[in-house]
Parts: structure tokens; C-alpha cells; sequence
């Protein structure tokens, strides 16, 4: 059986490549995000291998389905780019990766929090130049500070976990509550009570009609000012343009993007020597209290590895009759 893995950088290569080995799944790597452009390059492949920022539309199943393709197999959680109806109606199975390591985002969302509290992106510059002044610098201490967990999933429960850790005070926002947050010391509450009390606010809940711009000019007024905002979720939770507002009156103190919305026009590429053609972006790199990183959340070792594995076992399973991790509408 063939695999057509779209958008693969080097790291898919290598952890898939690991993965595959013994396999009856023959892996071919194509750079280029899936769009209804690079469809045709699946012609004759079965299964396609799609990243988050691979366009799944009606249009481009099609284009996969004429192609003899039967199997969208997703390298993510998400699926919220997948047009499920188009697939079923086309005959086209999408197989995701429900889990991977949730530790691995969480600690980059903590990672995003003390980068952002301590300075760290700026105290690195300023020493690279012979700077070693401290003024500008002063944080806080974390212990005793109350964070807000928007989405309690796995991700979110490692998340406030950890946070816990730091003597943290947690509260909660998700329509199904976790006991084992809950005996933590969480407290549940609804959003505008979580932005209005939490210093910190950090976003782990899934990507749907509900939740797109939960996070807007007017959910932006409940916050306390200088509140720090941090979104390893999806870039589509927050309505980025109201967040360059709240920067600028200063009621968003600090805010941390592993995600954005428009990304998929910008990440995982070098365009070092292209100007930036996103002004949203371009305005929020301005700020010195902001931080954004290219959706590198989920990169570390055990979690490609863990996303490589699920992947090729959906694959091998969907091939033998027994499919798993199944996605439908």
C-alpha cells in the first residue's frame, strides 16, 4: 500500500521512516501543503497522510477521490479542516491521531508563561550584545497566582497539572468537568468569571463552530489588566485582530502564540529574506511582551514518534477491515 505524506518536513521523514520499518506501508514525502493545487500529486495513491494545515475542502477530496484516493490519514488531533461530509459522501475514510503526548504541548505552553514573565526572550538579545543591565526585567513569582485552563482534555489536565506544581491556584472552563482536576483544588466556573479572575490564561480546547474567536474584543474586557494570555491550542480560538487592541491599552499584558490563525500562509517555511506580507502578524512581533513561536508545540521526540506509530497502526488497521480512530461528522 501506498502513502503520500503531504506538508513532511525532515522530522517526519526521519520518525516515520523509523516507524515504517517491517511495515507493509510504502511512505512517499511531499513538502508541499495539500491545497487543490498539489491534489493531482496524489493521483494513484490510496492513502494520503495530511498535517493540520493541509486544506481537506470538497474540492480537494474530490480531486482525491478521482485520484483513487480511499484513506485520509490525519498526523493530528484535529480534524476541524476535514470536510467529513464531502469524505463520506466521496467514500473517503479519515483516520486521526487522538493522542500523542500532551505533556509535550502543556510544557510548551509553561515554557511560553516563563519566557514571557521573566523576560527571557530579551535578556537573551541584550546579552548576545553586551548588555547586562536588568532594568525591564522583573517578573513574578508564580506561586500563589491563579491560572485559568480553558479546555480541560489531556492536554489542558497536564497543563494545570504542571501549574499546579508551581503552587498555582486553578481555575477551570470546559461543559465537562474532570474529578481528578477537581480533587487537584480546580474550580470550575464560566469564561467571563475564569478571564476576570485568572492572572493566566492558557487555551487547550478543540477548534468547532462554538469555540472559533472565543477569545474576542468582548471577552478581551472581562480580563484583569495585564493579564497573560497564552494559545497552544488552535489559532482560530482567539480573533487576533482584538488582541492588538488589548495589547496596545495594555489590558493583555503578555501574550504567548504557539498558533495562529492565518498560519497556514506562513509556518513551516524560511521566509527570513521575503517581507512579511500578514500586517496582523507583522504588528503583533512588534510588541516586546509578545511571543510567537511556529506552531512547534508538539515537537519533541517521544511525540512524532507517538504520532508516527498511531498513524501507521490507523493505516495498517483501516487495511485489514478494522479501522480505528475513526472521524465522523
Amino acid at each position: 500500500m501506498r502513502a503520500l505524506l503531504f506538508s513532511s518536513q525532515h522530522y517526519d521523514q526521519e520518525s516515520f521512516t523509523q516507524a515504517a520499518v517491517g511495515g507493509g506501508v510504502a511512505l512517499h514525502f511531499q513538502s508541499a501543503r495539500l491545497t487543490a493545487d498539489t491534489a493531482p500529486l496524489a493521483q494513484d495513491y490510496e492513502v494520503v497522510c495530511a498535517f493540520i494545515n493541509d486544506e481537506l475542502d470538497a474540492a480537494v477530496l474530490q480531486c482525491l477521490a478521482r485520484g483513487g484516493t480511499r484513506l485520509v490519514a490525519l498526523r493530528s488531533a484535529g480534524y476541524n479542516h476535514v470536510d467529513l461530509a464531502a469524505a463520506q459522501r466521496l467514500g473517503i475514510d479519515v483516520v486521526r491521531v487522538p493522542a500523542y503526548s500532551p505533556q509535550a504541548v502543556a510544557e510548551h505552553a509553561v515554557a511560553l508563561i516563563l519566557a514571557l514573565n521573566r523576560r527571557l526572550h530579551r535578556a537573551y538579545n541584550r546579552t548576545r550584545e553586551g548588555d547586562f543591565t536588568l532594568h525591564g526585567l522583573t517578573g513574578f513569582d508564580l506561586h500563589g497566582k491563579t491560572v485559568g485552563v480553558v479546555g480541560t482534555g489531556q492536554i489542558g489536565a497536564a497543563f494545570a497539572r504542571i501549574m499546579a506544581g508551581f503552587g498555582c491556584q486553578l481555575l477551570a472552563y470546559d461543559p465537562c468537568p474532570d474529578p481528578q482536576l477537581e480533587a487537584l483544588g480546580a474550580r470550575y466556573m464560566s469564561l467571563p468569571a475564569l478571564l476576570s479572575q485568572a492572572r493566566i490564561i492558557s487555551l487547550h480546547c478543540p477548534l468547532t463552530p462554538g469555540t472559533r474567536h472565543l477569545i474576542n474584543a468582548q471577552s478581551l474586557v472581562h480580563l484583569q489588566p495585564g493579564a497573560m494570555l497564552i494559545n497552544t491550542g488552535r489559532g482560530a480560538l482567539v480573533d487576533t485582530p482584538a488582541l492588538l487592541d488589548a495589547l496596545k491599552s495594555g489590558q493583555l499584558g503578555y501574550l504567548g502564540l504557539d498558533v495562529y490563525e492565518e498560519e497556514a500562509k506562513v509556518f513551516f517555511e524560511d521566509r527570513s529574506d521575503l517581507p512579511l506580507q500578514d500586517d496582523v502578524l507583522a504588528r503583533l512581533l512588534t510588541f516586546p511582551n509578545v511571543i510567537v513561536t511556529a506552531h512547534q508545540a508538539f515537537l519533541t521526540h517521544e511525540a512524532l514518534q507517538a504520532i508516527a506509530q498511531t498513524t501507521l497502526e490507523n493505516i495498517a488497521c483501516w487495511a485489514a477491515g478494522r479501522a480505528q480512530n475513526l472521524v465522523t461528522g
